[in-house]
């Protein structure tokens, strides 16, 4: 026993003076690693993206994505600080939206937020980005409840009450249309939010409240629409609105041109996707909608030098919410410098009192809602390419 407890002395005294032998650098010191984790900090501003990377609005999320990352090769730093883009997928679903800006602001302890693609998903991270008090800019997301009450949301684009108008105007002047149809993806905030908002202004201008002669719904990953065409076509309307996800709605109006529905299928900005394209081919030829910015109508500095860049680095012509995505980027950058420092709260205090600013996709100024007022653009599917058509501005009250 003796002989054991010697042995376990030396042991213990071996180990005591290797330990006082170790380097420096490999001793573990909870406050040194402190300080350094916060050195390493001060020289980062991080920039939260949540956007739907997978699901059923992959394609749009991916869009946008481009347009932020162009905009951070760019312009990489600010304050003499480098940027840093925390991108989290919130997978096309409400919860996984909470959940994304949740990590982005608990964790990643970003400064400010951009996204999402599809007004639901910006929606479901309102109470999150409000609550933690770090400002969040959409790019693309149209349904006004998005910045609703809500004085830490933003938006770079117009909301859908101007939306909504524009094409019922184009349905009526242009079209001539008095009665119109609504096939509404009814599980999508944006959809629904649209459809009346066209619905409503284009009663006023038949002055006919019986103008909408048949509405249906679908929801969100339906591929039949079989029964919703049958009851709209019985209703005989000189148009059909059908704002929704790009991969329905291609799919809607290949169906409905299969079952010799002819006429026009109008929609909104969602569509200028090239899986809309792809999916519908022939079949949505002439069909208009719509949209936020034309790469043949460069509207600023900014616009030329988007598409200059864009052009170079994917090969490609944008989409509009890529120029929206590369806009809330360089403007929360722009906020950041007015306020010369990298804290949330400062940051909306700019954000808030952002007034011409030139973007890619256009001059913005934010009202008192945090509402880009903004033109719209219409486009026409022509010979598989979407085309530009007409400006409409927006009146200023």
């Amino acid at each position: 026993m003796r002989k054991l407890s010697f042995l376990f002395a030396i042991v213990l005294i071996l180990s005591f003076g290797l330990s006082g032998c170790a380097k420096p650098a490999e001793t573990e010191n909870p406050g040194t690693s402190e300080k350094k984790l916060t050195s390493t900090e001060s020289d980062v501003i991080k920039i939260g993206v949540f956007e739907p990377i997978t699901g059923a609005n992959a394609g749009g999320g991916a869009l946008e994505v481009e347009g932020v990352k162009l905009a951070n090769k760019l312009y990489p730093e600010v304050l003499g600080k480098k940027i840093e883009l925390v991108i989290v997928d919130n997978k096309s679903d409400k919860v996984e939206a909470a959940n994304a800006a949740a990590l982005l602001v608990e964790k990643e302890k970003v400064s400010a937020i951009i996204g999402s693609w599809g007004s639901s998903l910006s929606m479901a991270a309102g109470d999150i980005v409000r609550n933690a008090k770090v400002p969040a800019v959409g790019a693309s997301c149209t349904n006004p409840l998005v910045t609703q009450n809500n004085n830490y949301y933003f938006r770079v684009c117009f909301i859908d009450p101007f939306q909504g108008t524009v094409m019922a105007n184009y349905a009526y002047n242009n079209l001539g249309a008095r009665k119109a149809a609504i096939i509404q993806e009814v599980s999508n905030d944006y959809s629904v939010g649209l459809a009346k908002y066209f619905v409503d202004s284009f009663k006023t201008l038949t002055g006919d409240e019986n103008s909408i002669v048949a509405t249906s719904n679908y929801n969100t990953g339906d591929q039949d629409f079989t029964a919703q065409l049958t009851n709209v076509s019985a209703a005989k309307p000189d148009v059909i609105f059908a704002p929704g996800n790009f991969t329905e709605s291609a799919l809607l109006i290949k169906q409905a041109r299969q079952l010799g529905i002819t006429v026009p299928i109008i929609g909104g900005d969602t569509w200028e996707t090239p899986e809309f394209i792809e999916i519908g081919q022939a079949d949505v030829e002439g069909t208009v909608f719509s949209t936020f910015f034309a790469t043949e109508k460069p509207i600023t500095a900014e616009s030329e030098k988007f598409l200059t860049e864009y052009r170079k680095e994917y090969n490609k012509e944008p989409a509009a919410v890529t120029a929206l995505g590369y806009d809330a980027y360089i403007l929360i950058l722009d906020a950041i410098k007015r306020a010369g420092s990298a804290d949330p709260v400062k940051i909306r205090d700019e954000i808030a009192r952002t007034k011409d600013f030139m973007g890619a996709a256009g001059v913005i100024t934010l009202d008192e809602n945090g509402d880009a007022v903004k033109d719209a653009v219409i486009k026409v599917v022509k010979d598989g390419k979407f085309t530009y058509m007409d400006t409409v501005k927006p009146q200023i009250k």
